[in-house]
């Protein structure tokens, strides 16, 4: 429980206000060591990563480390959000859920790794974090204590930063009023006007998490999917986290992916944010599409329920629940035939899938064309299909129509 004799907590660090305050606050009121952890799940700029390091030891932590855990992001989660086309409440991507899951595992082997004596979050006492940061840490480090100094003092984000100042260190303005959390899977957007489900999110929050105002003209991006996982981008091969970077850069100078999402928390209360996540959209409904012309609608009907349902599950922390590893087995055996190519067109602040197009194709030209004479039925097969089928209906509506005529005498 300590290393060198001092006792040890291991704190997951974004380099944000919220997880900044918690290496003093560890120290001084807990009388910690602290060992930051940064864990790279996406959305870093060039030198981003050191500077954190640089502030994480200017506030006193013994140990920084880095941890690369992007290829955990998209292989564990995003390729079955992708696969299930998991979008929560029709339109957000569950960016957050799937990064703080990578970002639990990761700081939970460190905190093994030193026998750490506690681990810390930056969480409030309001949001999702917490419970996903919790259960992560109660899974894989039965036992070891857990912190979440901002939740157990109930500051503000201006007593926060006020508290730093004091100490020194200077946190950009702005993160008294929103809170930007930017990764693989795109970037998402709380305070300020998220709080109120009337008022509109300004184009200037967007821009901050996109890195500029959104670009007119029009682009076309070809991506191939190899068992519902993509696998090219216009003809280049490529992992699948490249893919997700290069994709989300285009999509976000058009402004592409960006929504707002109002939906139930964790702990049942109604929460709304902004997000900007171009890549995971668009791949998301791009696989769908796909998935149309490979799959049969049982299939898709199926699927869709029980992916609906792990999006659930990963979106309230609860990555260890076994039923999960059942729906990733059922979503894996759907996607043998989801092989082919997607074409989609962006333009400013919206996209479209044009095209799509694959070797395993159930749209078969042989089968006759849509709205002309088929060539695997006839018109007299249809007719006595039509009857068989309407049958229940006729059944039912005549018992009715029986049933009211009785009770009128």
């Amino acid at each position: 429980m300590t290393v060198n004799d001092k006792k040890i907590v291991v704190l997951a660090y974004s380099g944000g206000l919220d997880t900044s305050f918690c290496i003093p606050h560890l120290k001084e009121a807990h009388g910690y060591e602290v060992i930051s952890v940064t864990v790279n799940t996406g959305g870093f700029g060039p030198g981003e990563l050191e500077k954190i390091e640089k502030r994480a030891r200017s506030l006193g932590a013994l140990e920084h480390r880095t941890v690369d855990y992007r290829g955990v992001v998209f292989n564990r989660y995003a390729a079955y959000l992708i696969k299930g086309n998991v979008l929560r409440g029709g339109v957000y991507p569950l960016s957050v859920a799937a990064e703080r899951a990578a970002q639990a595992e990761a700081v939970a082997k460190v905190a093994g790794e030193v026998k750490a004596a506690a681990v810390a979050h930056g969480s409030t006492g309001a949001g999702n974090d917490q419970v996903r940061f919790d259960i992560a840490f109660q899974v894989l480090l039965p036992g070891v204590k857990i912190l979440a100094p901002i939740r157990e003092l109930k500051l503000s984000r201006k007593e926060e930063y006020e508290y730093l100042k004091a100490r020194g260190l200077q946190i950009d303005k702005k993160s008294e009023e929103y809170s930007v959390n930017t990764g693989l899977w795109g970037a998402t957007i709380g305070g300020g006007p998220t709080h109120d489900s009337w008022k509109e999110i300004p184009d200037e929050v967007y821009a901050q998490a996109a890195g500029g105002a959104p670009q007119e003209g029009r682009e076309y991006v070809e991506i191939g999917f190899q068992k519902g996982v993509p696998a090219s981008l216009d003809g280049r091969s490529l992992e699948g986290i490249r893919i997700v970077e290069e994709l989300g850069r285009l999509c976000q100078r058009f402004g592409v992916g960006r929504g707002i999402h109002i939906g139930d928390t964790v702990l049942g209360i109604k929460g709304r944010i902004a997000f900007q996540a171009g890549a995971a959209v668009v791949l998301i409904h791009a696989h769908r599409e796909l998935e149309k012309i490979t799959t049969t609608q049982w299939q898709r009907f199926w699927k869709d329920h029980l992916a609906d349902f792990y999006g659930k599950l990963l979106h309230e922390g609860l990555v260890f629940e076994p039923a999960l590893r059942d729906i990733e087995a059922l979503l894996d055996r759907s996607q043998e035939t989801v092989t082919g190519e997607a074409r989609v067109r962006l333009e400013k602040e919206r996209f479209q899938v044009v095209g799509v197009r694959s070797p395993c194709s159930m749209m078969d030209a042989a089968s006759g064309v849509y709205g002309e004479m088929p060539k695997l039925w006839t018109g007299d097969d249809v007719k006595g299909f039509s009857i068989i089928s309407g049958i229940p209906a006729r059944l039912y509506r005549g018992a009715r129509q029986h049933g009211a005529s009785r009770e009128s005498r």
